[in-house]
């Protein structure tokens, strides 16, 4: 059933599924559905206008969303530039002036890093375990949350159906008793118009029959 409105056309589907059983009663129409399902499916490549286009994730952050893309393609982790963290000597023998200054500036440069780890290491022994234990909290009281809605949808889920089916009982039954009734009415319809040709036909009779001794 299909109803339009005068902003968009809505399409309602609806069937009672808790009532009708004429799958359960003929396997034979099961497997015609079945199989024009099956028809239905491979021929529909295009999504339904309303399903919503595919969302761009990342699409701000060109390092996330390679990334992103590097995981969808099962590819392997880049390894990580240990190069960065050794101590070069220059190359040649002696080293050149620019060598050696190069070399200089990279031991500086990881004397730093090495001190800015251990300052870290440092704070993150001093108040990096209450900001663990508050972290832990807060996902606990995420997690009791997100069960607790799961529970009440769950719950809602259940009620829903369990009124459907009660809803769909009801008016089954009235299905039934109308079913019945139409029945009852096209029988006698039926039986009327039989009553009726056997009327024209004794009627016909008794005619041909008037007529018979009219000429006598």
């Amino acid at each position: 059933m299909s109803t339009e409105t005068d902003a968009t056309p809505t399409e309602i589907f609806d069937s009672l599924p808790y009532y009708d059983d004429d799958l359960q009663k003929y396997p034979y129409l099961r497997e015609k559905v079945e199989q024009e399902l099956a028809r239905e499916l491979k021929a529909s490549q295009t999504l339904h206008p309303r399903v919503p286009p595919p969302e761009e994730l990342f699409a701000d952050n060109p390092l996330l969303k390679a990334e992103l893309q590097r995981v969808g393609a099962n590819q392997a982790f880049p390894p990580l530039d240990s190069l960065r963290h050794s101590l070069p000597a220059p190359t040649s023998t002696p080293g050149t002036d620019e060598e050696w200054k190069a070399a200089l500036d990279n031991a500086h440069v990881q004397l730093q890093h090495q001190k800015i780890r251990q300052q870290n290491l440092a704070l993150l022994q001093k108040y990096g375990a209450n900001g663990f234990r508050i972290q832990n909290y807060l996902l606990e009281a995420t997690a009791k949350q997100t069960e607790k809605t799961l529970e009440e949808l769950k719950e809602l889920i259940v009620e829903v159906n369990r009124e459907r089916k009660n809803t769909q009982d009801r008016i089954g039954k009235q299905l039934t008793t109308l079913e019945t009734r139409w029945t009852e009415l096209i029988s006698s319809v039926l039986q009327i118009e039989m009553a009726n040709v056997a009327l024209d036909a004794e009627i016909e009779r008794l005619n041909k029959k008037e007529a018979e001794l009219a000429e006598l």
